[in-house]
C-alpha cells in the first residue's frame, strides 16, 4: 500500500488518514483511540451506511442479512474468518436488513444473504446466497 489510505474507524465513524509506509494494523483512531481494523465485520445501520461506503479507499465488502434467515446464520462464521483474512485490504461490514430497511430498499435487496463489495461509494459486484470464507475470499479477489 503505497498510498495513504483513508479509513472509517468502526468505533466512532471518525476518518482517519494512515500515512503511506504505517501498518495499517497497527492503526488507532485519532477520535476515540480505537483499532481502525479489528479483523470483525462493522455493524452497518442506515445512519452509518453511506459514510462506510464512500469514505473508505479500500473496498467495503457489505453482508445484507437477517435474524431469521438460517444461510445467514450460517454464512456469518465464514464471513468472519475471510474479514480476519483480508482486513486491511478490504473492509468487511454487515447491515441488518430488518432493522435498517432503508438501505436495503435502496439496493433493492429481495434475497438474502446478499452480498455486494462497493469502491469508492459504488456496488461493483454483487452475489446472492451463502458462501465458505475461501469462496468469498475468491470471489472478492476476482472482483476488486
Amino acid at each position: 500500500m503505497s498510498d495513504a489510505l483513508q479509513i472509517v474507524c468502526p468505533s466512532c465513524g471518525a476518518i482517519n488518514r494512515i500515512p503511506a509506509g504505517k501498518d495499517p494494523l497497527k492503526a488507532k483512531c485519532g477520535k476515540c483511540g480505537g483499532k481502525l481494523f479489528t479483523g470483525k465485520p462493522v455493524a452497518l445501520t442506515d445512519a452509518n451506511f453511506a459514510r462506510m461506503v464512500t469514505k473508505n479507499s479500500i473496498p467495503v465488502v457489505v453482508d445484507f442479512w437477517a435474524d431469521w434467515c438460517g444461510p445467514c446464520k450460517m454464512m456469518a462464521p465464514e464471513f468472519a474468518k475471510a474479514a480476519a483474512r483480508m482486513e486491511p485490504r478490504v473492509r468487511f461490514a454487515k447491515l441488518d436488513t430488518e432493522a435498517n430497511p432503508m438501505t436495503a430498499n435502496q439496493f433493492r435487496i429481495q434475497s438474502i444473504p446478499n452480498l455486494m463489495i462497493f469502491k469508492d461509494g459504488k456496488p461493483i459486484a454483487q452475489q446472492a446466497g451463502a458462501m465458505q470464507a475461501s469462496q468469498l475470499m475468491q470471489w472478492i479477489k476476482a472482483s476488486i
